[in-house]
């Protein structure tokens, strides 16, 4: 099984220790690089050593313990939440978390969550690194015909097709997928990052938080503002900026699927 380079973060003595213990005696594939108190710390120790899993403590005195989030999203670490309450696990789950355990930590739980980071290295490395959104723009810079998306989910990774993208919103610093068979697939990434890889003759920014694939644009009206009507039942505004973007984008897709 893969090793893990392996920080813990925690502002709890007992807990760090505690935890520090449970994975020497029950996790042999986890190498421990070092131990923070504070989020702080934890930046120097991933700045200093090539981290795979990180172990994060949520309530903390000064930065909360997801403001590390940003930090790690710029590397391969992935994220294991240990925490005394319950109340984080959805912004948890939107972190593209592998795993999310509550204090006292259940030894069972420790090693199913390790052996699930341990999955995602080994899927890491079988895809050559090709993971993320540089790699995903290498893909589609160089390799014409590729139609597919890889999304980081919390056990993996996703291979979404692009042409069953309806649209993407932005919900703070993530985004937000929504399929056409109804599946929302939220992801760690600004909506920024995936504009600039998405086809553009098909893909439109309408909006600060919102692309629209044309494909699935059923009508539109601009009586108080341009507004989309989408073939999920959805409606999406276009914000004023966009709109002369918007109808000279639909107008050439529209003529391109004329002369298919």
């Amino acid at each position: 099984m893969a090793t893990l380079n392996t920080i813990i973060v925690d502002d709890e003595e007992f807990a760090r220790s505690s935890l520090y213990f449970l994975l020497q005696e029950n996790c042999p594939e986890v190498n421990i690089c070092g131990i923070a108190k504070s989020v702080n710390e934890a930046r120097a120790l991933l700045q200093n050593h090539d981290i795979d899993l990180v172990f994060l403590d949520i309530a903390m005195p000064g930065e909360h313990g997801f403001s590390l989030i940003p930090q790690l999203q710029e590397t391969n670490a992935r994220v294991i939440f240990t925490t005394a309450y319950d109340q984080y696990a959805l912004k948890a789950i939107k972190a593209n978390a592998i795993d999310y355990l509550l204090k006292p930590i259940d030894i069972e739980e420790l090693v199913a969550a390790v052996e699930k980071a341990a999955k995602y290295k080994q899927l890491n490395q079988a895809l050559n690194q090709s993971v993320g959104l540089k790699n995903l723009e290498t893909d589609f810079k160089e390799q014409k015909g590729v139609n597919k998306l890889t999304l980081p989910s919390g056990q993996g990774y996703r291979l979404v097709d692009v042409d069953d993208v309806i649209h993407i919103e932005a919900d703070s610093n993530y985004s937000v997928f929504h399929l056409k068979n109804q599946e929302k697939i939220t992801v760690s990434k600004v909506l920024k990052d995936y504009e600039e890889i998405l086809p553009e003759e098909r893909f439109v920014r309408i909006h600060k938080s919102s692309i629209v694939n044309l494909k699935y644009v059923k009508e539109y009206n601009n009586k108080n503002g341009v507004v989309l009507l989408l073939e999920n039942g959805e409606h999406l505004a276009v914000s004023r900026r966009r709109t002369s973007d918007f109808f000279e984008k639909i107008k050439a897709y529209a003529l391109l699927q004329s002369e298919k």
